[in-house]
C-alpha cells in the first residue's frame, strides 16, 4: 500500500513575504518617560502657553468696542421701537451715539443676533451646496434637504433654497459723522468681508444665459422672505450679486452658538482710513429683520482689530489656565520625584 501524501498547506501565494516589514520585525523606538524627560516637558509647555496667553490677553485688551442695541423692544423708549412693532415692510430709525475715544483703523462694523439657533440640525442642513456652486441641475432641482423651502406652492424651484437662505439678515446701516449739526457720510466698504474659500471656491453663480444672469434664474423663484430675487441683491455691482453676494455668503456660514456676530462692513476708506475720530455719530438703520417673535435681540458693534483679529478674551484665558495647570503639575511631579528618590536612597543604605 502506497504511503499517504501529507496534507497540503495553504497556497504559497497567500502567505506574506518573509520580510522584516510584513512579519513585523522592524526595530521600534519605545520611549520610557522618566523624571528627566517629563518634568522639563511640562515646564516648557507651561511657560510657552503662559507667554502666548499673556500676549493674547493684552492684545485683546487693547481692542476697543462699542455695542449699540437697536432691538426696540416695547416700552424701551428706543427710537427703533416703532419699527420693531411694524407689521410689514421696511422702516427707518436713527440712532445717535457718542464715540468716547478715537477708534484706530481699520474699524469693523458687526451685527449681532441673540437667541437665534443657527446650529439647529434641521436648519444647518437646509441648503443645497451644489446649487450654491452654480450647478445648472441644482438650480432647477434643489436638494430635498431644502424642504419646506425647496419649491413654491406652484412647484417652481427656489433659488437659493433652504431655511438658511430664506432667513437672510437684511437690515441695512448707513453711518454719518455729526460735526456742528452737519452730517458727513462715513464710507463703509463691503468688499472682502467673507472668507476667501467661500467667495472663490464654494459659491459661484450659474453661467449667464444670453449674456445675462437674470435669464439664468428665469425658471426659479426667490425665497419667500426675500424682497427681491438673488440676481438683484446688488444690481449696481455685477461682481457682488447672485450667489457671490458677500452679505449672503457671510450669512450662509452658520454660527455655532445662539448669540453670534457677523461682519457687515469695514471702515478704512477716504477721510476715515486712519479710523473713527472721537465725537458724535448717527447710524441710519433700515429695520427689516424681526427678532421679537423669538425673544431675540439685535446689536450693532463697532470694533478695532489687532494681529489676533477681533476681541476674544476667552482664548487668552484658556492658554493662561492651561499653562498654569502644566506648571503646577510639573511642581507636584517634581515634589513626588524628590520624595521617593530620597526614600529609595534611604532603603538602599
Amino acid at each position: 500500500m502506497a504511503a499517504a501524501e501529507p496534507c497540503a498547506g495553504p497556497p504559497a501565494q497567500n502567505k506574506p513575504d518573509n520580510t522584516a516589514f510584513t512579519q513585523q520585525r522592524l526595530p521600534a523606538w519605545q520611549p520610557l518617560l522618566s523624571a528627566g524627560t517629563a518634568l522639563p516637558l511640562f515646564f516648557c509647555v507651561g511657560l510657552a502657553c503662559l507667554a502666548l496667553g499673556l500676549g493674547l490677553h493684552f492684545s485683546s485688551a487693547t481692542i476697543r468696542e462699542l455695542e449699540l442695541d437697536y432691538t426696540g423692544a416695547p416700552g424701551s423708549g428706543h427710537n427703533c421701537s416703532r419699527c420693531a412693532n411694524a407689521s410689514a415692510g421696511s422702516c427707518t430709525c436713527l440712532l445717535l451715539f457718542q464715540l468716547p475715544e478715537r477708534f484706530p483703523g481699520p474699524v469693523c462694523l458687526y451685527y449681532q443676533l441673540s437667541n437665534f439657533y443657527q446650529n439647529h440640525r434641521r436648519y444647518g442642513v437646509s441648503r443645497d451646496d451644489r446649487q450654491l456652486s452654480g450647478d445648472a441641475w441644482g438650480l432647477t432641482h434643489p436638494a430635498t434637504e431644502c424642504s419646506p423651502f425647496r419649491t413654491d406652492p406652484q412647484g417652481i424651484p427656489i433659488a437659493p433654497c433652504g431655511a438658511i437662505a430664506n432667513s437672510l439678515f437684511n437690515d441695512a446701516f448707513t453711518l454719518y459723522h455729526v460735526i456742528n449739526g452737519s452730517f458727513y457720510p462715513v464710507p463703509l466698504d463691503k468688499r472682502g468681508i467673507s472668507w476667501w474659500t467661500d467667495s472663490n471656491v464654494k459659491f459661484s453663480n450659474p453661467e449667464p444665459v444670453d449674456g445675462t444672469l437674470e435669464n439664468a434664474f428665469k425658471n426659479t423663484t426667490k425665497p419667500p422672505n426675500w424682497p427681491r430675487a438673488a440676481y438683484q441683491l446688488d444690481p449696481d455691482n455685477p461682481n457682488n450679486t447672485g450667489f457671490i453676494n458677500e452679505d449672503f455668503i457671510v450669512w450662509m456660514r452658520t454660527a455655532a452658538l445662539p448669540t453670534f456676530r457677523k461682519l457687515y462692513r469695514r471702515v478704512h476708506e477716504g477721510n476715515f482710513s486712519s479710523g473713527l475720530p472721537q465725537g458724535t455719530y448717527c447710524l441710519n438703520i433700515t429695520y427689516n429683520y424681526p427678532v421679537l417673535s423669538f425673544q431675540g435681540t439685535k446689536k450693532v458693534i463697532f470694533s478695532t482689530v489687532s494681529w489676533m483679529g477681533g476681541k476674544n478674551p476667552f482664548l487668552g484665558i484658556v492658554y493662561l489656565v492651561f499653562g498654569s495647570a502644566c506648571i503646577l503639575t510639573g511642581f507636584v511631579m517634581l515634589a513626588v520625584h524628590i520624595k521617593y528618590q530620597k526614600q529609595n536612597q534611604m532603603d538602599v543604605e
